[in-house]
Order: structure tokens, then C-alpha cells, then sequence
């Protein structure tokens, strides 16, 4: 069956686009994750990649022309199938000025959703916003106004959890909040229905019950995935020497046992080590929030007991539902592993200038570089002379990057993100070790935007500061290449004939075989090995 494909939100504050270029013909198969264009937000150039399989039938906004957010862009359907009835209803959908959508009627699909005609004057339905471009479903981590308060423009009205990060929503309309469709911790699709704004009294509850039903009836279709599910932990645990049983979870529980609680309260949990059954969820239904971990004060008894008294044999587990940014990881490195015809060049690398340098420049006043930086500045000047590797892979041709934008990747609690330091070959390293640390600093509290973490060339994982001699990674598509960096160890090596101490590390290029040969991988090296174990040069 035929799919209008619209305009998406790549962009937390996008209201309108411009197709740049369309990567896909009518008449062309497209297979989910294709590259269909090349749209121009308010913020950058970004590839749109398609969630639907089948044939290009209609193209409905050409090159160089611009249109709003969820307006039509484009037709996938069957090879041959009879659109005349989505072309005559070109608006299935209508976009409030700033962001919100409602859904018009569809005869073809029996919608019961209230059209923008119906809506009572200075109603706006507000919807998932699609904030980042892979972005499919939301979780809402945490509300910032309550049912009857007012709403300003410019408002944060919620934190959602994205695919890539947990970003604060704006507001982009001014009334009172009258209705709120998904609850702190639930998840819904793009476009789903979020809340309702409009003026102070305005009975609202039929046209949130005709969007539900509508999004009920086309939630139904899909595999269930993306339903937000709570905590679950085993119901009973003996906490005495009696064997007496009580309820793990006492202040947000279900009575089937199920703890209540968003996905961000959750993480910082985890990362307070604090234990759940003693918090008092203060959210709707007693759902624990951010706020409640944030000023949970552990009682000295309870702090005593926990894990005091565990049975052995007894079985014990926490279920934890898949985030939107784990997903996505997931989803990418599956595509880049099986996509790519990877291969590993490994080489081991005399540090003991690089050593020496590092302490001299760090002797300077106000002056700190790290060993990455140093691997960082060398990538990007080894990049510069080899293009090739910093070169980039799509289905229709290769591009051969001239700037040179270094990827770092950043370990968070709830996978890995990789911001990207634009033109590294043209920083100095004091300038590469401020912007690193700033971006690792800001990724494990999520607030990095999407634009930091967006245009890499070439990226570098670094897992020797946790004491990881050698491993290999997978490719951040569509780059050519991402290096591996190990620690730093002190061993005896053979140097003028004589076994001397001395300090190695090793290094794993992963290549993608369709762009980077192996040859050229290792003249990459050759080059990048002078840099490092001659540190001087990169000030030349």
C-alpha cells in the first residue's frame, strides 16, 4: 500500500525545509534506510533516509523548492500501484504554524481524528516532534508544567528522550496546558499525540479521545517495540532472618510488582546507587522522576539493610526496556558490520618521544594536552595528505572529503556518542584538548546538540585510558575508517641492536574495503607513525 512520505523535523527548532537534492528518481526501488535526498534545515544539510521499502512514485517537492514540516514530499508504494486518490488529497495532514500537527480525516483509513476545522478557535494539538533525523519514537523523561498551568512561547515543556540524547521541547505556542497524552516514562511514535494548548476551560477531551483512537488504531500494526515498558523486578525478596516477605517495590509500585519510573530517574539512579524500593515517587500515580532522585535523602536503617540478607539459589533480575539512543546504536553498528566489508591494519607504535614531548609542553604555564590529543592533531595532518581515507561511502558514489572533521568517540551511560571537532588538522593542542574535554563533559550529561555530533570525516576511539592494550571497532557509516587506540605499555623492546626499556602502543585501523584499499590504509599509517613518534613535526 502506498505511503506518503512528508516533510520530517531534522531539527528541534526546523518548521519548514528545502530539498536539496534528490538522491532517488520516480520509477527508482527504495529499501529501507536509502538515502532519499538531501534536505536543508534551519541549521544544516542533512541526509533523509527512508523507513519505507517499494518504488518512488511521485515526487512532490522538487530540487531547490521548500516546504513546512509534515507537509507531503514524496510516494513510495508498489511498482505501477494507482495513487490518483493521495495525489487529489495532497494535505493527509496540516501543520500548526510552529510545530504542532493534527491529523485530517483519510476515508481510505476510516481516521476518526478531529481535522484542523473542527478544532475549537485557539486550540493546538502538539505532537511528538521528530528531533533528530534517525528519530522514529520519543520517551517523554520528564514533564516541566502540569495539566491547567500556563504555557508562554518559548516554554520547556517537557525532556524528551530521543534515539541520540535527552533534549529539552519548547513551546512554540502561548495558552494554558489542557491535556497531556503520554505520561513521564511512555514512549510514542513521531507525530503522536503529546499534549494540547489552548485557551484557560476549553473541553478538550473529545478531540485527545478521536487523536488516540487514531493512533491506537495505527500503533496496533507495528510489532510492539516501541510501548514503553516499566522496570520490572522480582516481586518478592526475604529482608529478614525469618523469612518474611515484603514488596521490593513499596512507594511506585503496580500491584503486580512493577516499579513506575522515567527513564532518566532510572539512569541516575543507577549512577547514585540508589536503591529504588526506598524512593516516594512524586509523579502522576506515584511514578518516580528526576526530581525525586535528585533529592532522595537514603535513610541510615534502610542504607544498613539492603543486600543484607540475600538467600542464595534465589533468582534474581532487572528488566530495563531497550532506550531510544541504544536502539539506534544498535541499529547502525548491525548496518555498518554487515554493510561494510571492514578489515584491520594493526601496528605498534614507539611512544617514548611522544612521551617525553607531552611533559615538556605540559611544562608551559596553563598548558595540559593528553596523549588523544596528540592522536587526535596526528589523524587529522595523516588525513590532509591522504585523502582517500578521509573520504566518505554512499550507494552512488564516493565523496573525498577536503575538510577534516575528527570524530572522538565518548562513553555515557547509555552507550556511546561521537562529537565532532570541525577542522581538527587547523587546531592547535591546547584548542583540541579544551574542545574534547568540553564535549565529554556535556555528552554524559546529555547536552550536546545534534550539529556537535553531526559531519564526522574519520573517527577515534580511544579505550587505553582504561587500560585496553589493543581491540578493533566498527565503522561510524559512512566514514571510510575509524581508529582504535590502545594504552600505553612499558615493555623491552630492541633498539640499536640492544633490549632497552621502552614504551609501545598499538593501533587498529578498521578500513571499509569499497574505498580504502590496503595499501592505502597502510601509507595512512606510515604517516600518522611519523607524527606520533616524532611529536615536533605537528608544530612545523
Amino acid at each position: 500500500m502506498a505511503e506518503i512520505i512528508n516533510m520530517p523535523r531534522l531539527s528541534d527548532t526546523m518548521e519548514e525545509g528545502t530539498v536539496a537534492t534528490w538522491l532517488k528518481k520516480v520509477g527508482d526501488t527504495i529499501s529501507e534506510g536509502d538515502i532519499l535526498a538531501e534536505i536543508e534545515t534551519d541549521k544544516a544539510t542533512m541526509e533523509f533516509e527512508s523507513f519505507h521499502e517499494g518504488t518512488l512514485l511521485h515526487i512532490g517537492v522538487q530540487e531547490g523548492e521548500t516546504t513546512k514540516v509534515d507537509e507531503p514530499l514524496a510516494i513510495i508504494g508498489e511498482k505501477d500501484e494507482d495513487i490518483s486518490a493521495l495525489l487529489s488529497n495532497a494535505n493527509p495532514e496540516v501543520s500548526g504554524e510552529k510545530g504542532a500537527s493534527v491529523s485530517k480525516e483519510k476515508e481510505s483509513e476510516n481516521a476518526v481524528t478531529e481535522s484542523a476545522d473542527e478544532l475549537p478557535e485557539g486550540v493546538i494539538v502538539v505532537t511528538m516532534p521528530r528531533l533528530s533525523d534517525t528519530m522514529e519514537v520519543g520517551t517523554v523523561a520528564s514533564w516541566l508544567k502540569k495539566v491547567g498551568e500556563q504555557v508562554s512561547e518559548g516554554d520547556i515543556l517537557a525532556e524528551i528522550e530521543t534515539d541520540k540524547a535527552t533534549m529539552e521541547f519548547e513551546s512554540f505556542q502561548s495558552g494554558t496546558l489542557l491535556y497531556i497524552g503520554l505520561k513521564d516514562g511512555e514512549t510514542a511514535k513521531v507525530d503522536s499525540l503529546l499534549a494540547i494548548i489552548g485557551p484557560k476551560g476549553t473541553d478538550v477531551s473529545n478531540i485527545a479521545k478521536n487523536f488516540k483512537s487514531d493512533s491506537d488504531s495505527a500503533s496496533s500494526e507495528t510489532s510492539g517495540e516501541e510501548t514503553a515498558k516499566p522496570v520490572e523486578t522480582k516481586k518478592d525478596v526475604v529482608i529478614s532472618n525469618e523469612n518474611e516477605k515484603s514488596h521490593n517495590q513499596v512507594s511506585s509500585a503496580a500491584p503486580n510488582g512493577r516499579v513506575f519510573i522515567s527513564p532518566l530517574a532510572k539512569k541516575l539512579a543507577e549512577e547514585k546507587g540508589i536503591n529504588l524500593s526506598q524512593v516516594k515517587g512524586s509523579g502522576e500515580n506515584g511514578r518516580i522522576i528526576k526530581r525525586d532522585i535528585e533529592n532522595f535523602t537514603p535513610s541510615t536503617s534502610a542504607t544498613a539493610s539492603v543486600g543484607k540478607f540475600v538467600p542464595s539459589g534465589q533468582e534474581d533480575f532487572d528488566e530495563l526496556p531497550n532506550s531510544n539512543m541504544r536502539k539506534a546504536i544498535a541499529k547502525n553498528l548491525v548496518k555498518s558490520k554487515f554493510t561494510a566489508p571492514h578489515y584491520y591494519l594493526n601496528v605498534e607504535f614507539d611512544m617514548d618521544n611522544a612521551i617525553a614531548f607531552r611533559e615538556q609542553y605540559n611544562s608551559l604555564p596553563d598548558t595540559k594536552i593528553s596523549f588523544n590529543d596528540m592522536i587526535v592533531k596526528a589523524c587529522a595532518l595523516a588525513l590532509k595528505q591522504h585523502p582517500q581515507v578521509n573520504s566518505q561511502w554512499f550507494d552512488d558514489k564516493m565523496r573525498m572529503n577536503n575538510h577534516v572533521h575528527v570524530g572522538v568517540a565518548v562513553a555515557v551511560p547509555d552507550g556511546l556518542v561521537v562529537p565532532v571537532v570541525k577542522f581538527a588538522n587547523e587546531q592547535s593542542l591546547p584548542q583540541l584538548n579544551a574542545a574534547v574535554k568540553d564535549f565529554a563533559g556535556r555528552a554524559r550529561n546529555k547536552k550536546l546538540t545534534l550539529e556537535e555530533m553531526e559531519g564526522s570525516t574519520f573517527t577515534v576511539s580511544n579505550l587505553g585510558m582504561f587500560g585496553i592494550e589493543s581491540f578493533t571497532s566498527i565503522i561510524n557509516q559512512p566514514n571510510s575508517a575509524i581508529l582504535s587506540v590502545g594504552a600505553i605499555v612499558q615493555k623491552p623492546v630492541v633498539k640499536n641492536g640492544q633490549v632497552v626499556p621502552g614504551n609501545t602502543m598499538k593501533l587498529s585501523l578498521a578500513c571499509d574495503h569499497r574505498t580504502v584499499d590496503g595499501a592505502t590504509g597502510s601509507l595512512f599509517l606510515q604517516t600518522l607513525k611519523g607524527y606520533i613518534e616524532n611529536p615536533v613535526t605537528m608544530l612545523v
